[in-house]
């Protein structure tokens, strides 16, 4: 079905266009017309445009996320304070365990990935840099949640709770057990409940009593062992928010 064009800007329509795309990977016009909803003909004058601008690619009939988006992302703030003041502590943690380390952000239902660290034989996950999984059913996205204002974590747990795999937490009241754990441990734990093999462990990165940023160590299921890897991750996010907090350049949501 399409959209009512006239519903939306044109910027509005630009960034419909733009956030079409999955990470890495090209379409079709008719593949970004399905995934949108526009016209067809608005969708094609919309991708010429971005192609213009360095913020689509187009190779053949296919079409891609060009390297302006990318050199755009990379001037944002957050990522540039946050990842920054974060990375030697990603790094201490993937000597330490040598096992896949996010850092992510709150956006909304969502948790953002600012940055992730692995090694050669990465476990498979759906995690990516500039990408979102809902906050209920992630490692980080539990620790960042757990920490938001009551009010918060009510409205999340009022709607339906998303469903990545077969282990997702659906209940919202079990939900709610664990995320009064979390806030009294300071540790979020995942099972399978993003991606079926993998298991993680998070704690918030904490600020003023708030939770700027979480940082996980994802492993694979049968090498899960939470009671090792809990403390060094739980140590980092503490040594971080300490750092972020002398600093005075807490990330802006």
């Amino acid at each position: 079905m399409t959209r009512d064009d006239g519903s939306l800007s044109q910027l509005q329509k630009s960034a419909v266009v733009l956030e079409s795309f999955p990470a890495g990977s090209a379409l079709t016009l008719a593949q970004v017309c399905a995934r949108t909803g526009l016209a067809r003909s608005t969708v094609h004058r919309l991708l010429v445009d971005l192609t213009a601008l360095g913020w689509v690619a187009r190779n053949g009939s296919t079409f891609e996320l060009g390297i302006g988006v990318f050199q755009l992302g990379e001037r944002v703030a957050v990522k540039h304070r946050l990842r920054s003041a974060a990375m030697p502590f990603m790094q201490d943690l993937f000597a330490v365990t040598e096992q896949t380390v996010h850092l992510a952000v709150r956006d909304g239902h969502d948790a953002v990935y600012v940055e992730k660290l692995h090694g050669h034989t990465a476990l498979p996950l759906p995690s990516q840099i500039g990408g979102r999984l809902p906050l209920t059913c992630t490692g980080v996205g539990k620790a960042l949640l757990a920490l938001e204002p009551p009010e918060v974590r009510a409205e999340i747990l009022a709607r339906p709770l998303r469903r990545c795999t077969g282990r997702s937490v659906t209940d919202a009241r079990v939900l709610a057990r664990e995320l009064d754990d979390i806030r009294r441990t300071g540790v979020a734990v995942e099972r399978e409940e993003a991606a079926v093999g993998g298991c993680c462990v998070a704690s918030p990165v904490v600020v003023g009593g708030r939770a700027i940023a979480a940082l996980s160590v994802s492993v694979p299921t049968e090498q899960f062992r939470p009671d090792l890897s809990a403390p060094a991750v739980r140590t980092a996010a503490l040594a971080l928010g300490r750092l972020v907090a002398r600093s005075g350049a807490t990330p802006v949501r």
